[in-house]
């Protein structure tokens, strides 16, 4: 199954790019680029599907049982535009050169030496006709990988600095999973991009993984009054697990529900709040006013001194 997926995308962007993208480099002269272009559009499509599959699954929640309704909307527009170009814009484009480059240099460094980067399928041989099996097993640990990373955006000072902008939504809805200052989203990126690479995911089910992740964090973000019930929580993150995380009680260092998707993480490591019918009001009291209500590039500005003041030691 995971096969038939990866290669009917494959011969869509196959398709897109030859009846579309490539005649139009051929008429410009830029045929020179078309394998960037190539790769370019390969990223772009894996985020458009990212927002598709989201917005499927999220909004008709949503506009079923929310938590809270708004008179004004324009910090949920604010989130949209950062899912826009988290997901779409030119941010992807930065991350793939910049990772793709590095994975070069890695694998040729570890070639050098004569290393060969173990997979779960050649520890476990087994696993190599359980394709579905090993993807799950990949998605538990890259799990635990994200709960410590979450755990310590909340423990370092600089990093929380950051990552407070996610923590200063009073409106939080499915779009607030990409509210997140652009250090912090490479932070994150390079964190899970290296777990993965330690692990040994395969490239072929790493877009997979990413798109499971992605759904389940911006469901467990959505505004919506859901809980998967008393068993349900303890196996998957649901929204109102992940809004007692968000709760104005629960922020910076005294944060609680740190998982991604499993609960077991935080059940194991002491932050697990279960409390069922528990959806407080959002937002980091400490926040300054820009975190708060400001637009894209003023957030972005302000997590910049931010930060700067936390390395000093004056924030």
């Amino acid at each position: 199954m995971l096969d038939s997926l990866e290669q009917a995308y494959a011969d869509f962007t196959g398709w897109l790019f030859g009846h579309a993208l490539q005649p139009a480099l051929y008429a410009l002269g830029l045929m020179d680029w078309a394998d960037d272009a190539f790769q370019w559009l390969d990223f772009m499509l894996f985020g458009l599907v990212q927002v598709l599959v989201v917005y499927a699954v999220c909004r008709p929640l949503e506009a079923w049982r929310p938590v809270e309704r708004w008179a004004d909307g324009r910090v949920v527009r604010t989130d949209m535009v950062y899912t826009l170009l988290s997901r779409l814009g030119l941010l992807p484009l930065i991350a793939f050169v910049v990772f793709a480059s590095a994975e070069a240099r890695w694998e040729g460094f570890l070639a050098d030496l004569g290393f060969v980067q173990p997979s779960l399928e050649e520890m476990v041989p087994w696993l190599r006709e359980h394709a579905v099996v090993a993807f799950l097993i990949y998605v538990v640990l890259l799990d635990f990988g994200e709960y410590w990373r979450h755990r310590l955006q909340h423990s370092l000072g600089w990093w929380w600095a950051l990552h407070s902008i996610h923590h200063a939504q009073r409106q939080m809805t499915m779009w607030t999973d990409d509210r997140n200052h652009v250090v912090d989203d490479v932070l994150q990126a390079v964190w899970f991009g290296a777990f993965a690479m330690l692990i040994g995911v395969p490239p072929g089910q790493f877009p997979l993984l990413v798109l499971v992740l992605r759904l389940v964090e911006s469901l467990s973000h959505a505004n919506v009054r859901l809980s998967f019930g008393r068993l349900g929580e303890r196996l998957l993150v649901s929204p109102r697990y992940h809004r007692a995380h968000h709760g104005v009680l629960s922020t910076a260092e005294q944060g609680k529900n740190y998982a991604t998707l499993f609960p077991i993480w935080d059940v194991i490591f002491g932050t697990a709040d279960f409390r069922r019918h528990h959806y407080p009001e959002t937002g980091d009291p400490e926040a300054p006013p820009a975190y708060v209500s400001g637009g894209w590039l003023r957030q972005q500005a302000a997590g910049l001194r931010r930060l700067a003041g936390a390395l000093v030691g004056r924030g």
